[in-house]
């Protein structure tokens, strides 16, 4: 059986490391290459804290263009990408080989045949999210992990291009970018972006019955903010983006 816990020195959320990242977000849609990039290198080393990826056959649920795929196959993993929108899987060039086109809510993947199950940034964008945890869940082989990132709906960038409007509602936030840039958003509430709060993401991973919860943090806050999770209300705003990390039995 692989080894499900790195030998390395365990990696450490600093403040520096924050900052670094919630800067990058402001290139998200005029330089996708860089921000993307920079996002790949820190999750290898995110999720190398809990997995050692040498040899490791995972797959990145809705991995798009393939910036993810050039950092975690540096890091000797076998990497499989999925995504449902063919335009974002050629966005960097030609589909890579290894990418399968298809639903995150039913992944055409065998029982417990992964040893890593990866998600960055998508379950938000899926209109059933949590049966697309439990289908991660279903396809890691046990003693696999499962990382499960998504972007919370209360957080700061929770509209997406339609923050900061979408406190007051995401309807309301999509009528008025579409009414200021004459175009929809890339992120359509209700189509392509969908509400999912820290509180969900936290009952769900407690209420699954098949895997052992790992770690529950934020993605981009320093670690030492790790207990404002036990703080309902609060942690919806400064949560930005949370991660649940699972261990199947």
């Amino acid at each position: 059986m692989r080894r499900t816990t790195p030998s390395r020195r365990p990696w450490r959320a600093s403040w520096s490391r924050s900052v670094r990242l919630l800067r990058e977000f402001r290139y998200e849609q005029p330089d996708p290459a860089r921000f993307y990039t920079a996002l790949a290198e820190d999750s290898v080393a995110q999720l190398s804290e809990y997995v050692d990826l040498t040899g490791a056959r995972m797959l990145d649920v809705g991995g798009g263009p393939g910036y993810f795929r050039n950092a975690f196959t540096e890091a000797g993993a076998t990497y499989f990408a999925l995504d449902a929108d063919v335009g974002e899987l050629s966005g960097a060039g030609e589909i890579a080989a290894g990418t399968v086109i298809g639903s995150g809510m039913q992944l055409p993947f065998a029982d417990s045949s992964l040893d890593v199950c990866y998600s960055s940034n998508v379950l938000e964008h899926v209109a059933d999210p949590w049966r697309m945890a439990e289908e991660m869940l279903r396809v890691t082989r046990p003693g696999g992990t499962a990382f499960i990132s998504y972007t919370v709906w209360y957080g700061p960038w929770g509209g997406h291009e339609t923050a900061a409007w979408h406190y007051l509602g995401g309807r309301f936030a999509r009528r008025r970018y579409i009414r200021v840039h004459g175009h929809e958003p890339k992120n359509r509430f209700g189509e392509s972006l969908f509400k999912v709060t820290v509180r969900d993401g936290l009952a769900w991973a407690r209420s699954q019955k098949v895997a052992d919860i790992v770690h529950l943090t934020p993605r981009y806050n320093p670690w030492w903010s790790r207990w404002l999770l036990r703080v309902p209300v609060v942690r919806e705003v400064v949560t930005w983006n949370l991660v649940l990390v699972l261990r199947k039995r």
